[in-house]
């Protein structure tokens, strides 16, 4: 493999120009989401002010407007620069998103001098699945979570001794770290395609602790959510277990796929 021919200094040479066209093109796309900071930030509204609903009927899938939330639920800033570092966080999430694709691309080159050459050819779908699977967590966050964590925290025992008021940044921080946590989460199946293929681990060891995966599942959502309460970690730790089995699911299609190209 072509890694033992490169020393230790062409290593960290080659992590360091990895890291700068990372870090370049982070920036660009953050100058460029900056632009559109205040329709960001309209955005993130969106679970405080609406949720999905589903039907049988077309329309299957349907915006509802959240009024009771919206008219009890006021956002504040405390401080004079809060709601500007919240448009610079809103901002930084947006360009981290796009510079995805450049980010895992940089990832694979980095690690491909320790790749055989028939395992180097899987760089665009890498890529490209990787990029699909953290927006597709994101997505389900924004749309399917925190709508349904935010109706259900925020009208808790609401009445008249109760009234919530959050500030900006809180409400700001909550969302971002659920959608970076979700986004970072449903990147499991390809850690286990990766762990499989490596040979660390198979899909009968994976399938055989399924039940310490699930312990896992929680102390991880524990550890990613924002808040402690087992409402919100049980929102994160199903969606785990689910992709944990996606990701036996494929890792057993490509060690099945890789035995009849042996044979």
């Amino acid at each position: 493999m072509e890694s033992e021919k490169m020393s230790l200094t062409e290593h960290l040479g080659d992590l360091r120009k990895r890291i700068t066209i990372s870090l370049t093109t982070l920036l660009i796309a953050f100058i460029a989401a900056f632009n559109y900071s205040e329709e960001l930030f309209r955005a993130v509204m969106f679970p405080l002010k609406y949720s999905l609903s589903f039907s049988m009927k077309n329309p299957f899938i349907n915006i509802t407007p959240q009024e009771k939330l919206s008219q009890t639920t006021k956002l504040v800033f405390l401080a004079p620069a809060e709601a500007f570092w919240m448009s610079m966080k809103v901002s930084f999430v947006a360009a981290l998103v796009l510079a995805l694709p450049v980010i895992f691309h940089q990832f694979w080159k980095f690690i491909s001098p320790g790749l055989l050459a028939r395992e180097k050819k899987y760089v665009f779908p890498f890529v490209i699945s990787a990029t699909g699977l953290f927006i597709a967590g994101a997505l389900f966050c924004f749309f399917m979570v925190l709508p349904f964590a935010m109706g259900f925290l925020l009208t808790y025992k609401l009445g008249d001794v109760l009234m919530p008021m959050l500030s900006v940044g809180q409400y700001v921080d909550f969302c971002l770290k659920f959608i970076l946590a979700f986004g970072a989460v449903f990147e499991l199946p390809i850690i286990i395609i990766f762990l499989t293929r490596m040979g660390i681990v198979t899909t009968k060891t994976l399938a055989k602790n399924r039940k310490y995966a699930v312990l896992v599942a929680f102390v991880l959502a524990a550890m990613l959510t924002p808040t402690p309460d087992i409402f919100n970690q049980t929102l994160m730790a199903i969606p785990i277990i689910i992709l944990y089995e996606v990701g036996i699911f494929v890792s057993w299609v490509f060690v099945r796929k890789k035995t009849a190209d042996a044979g």
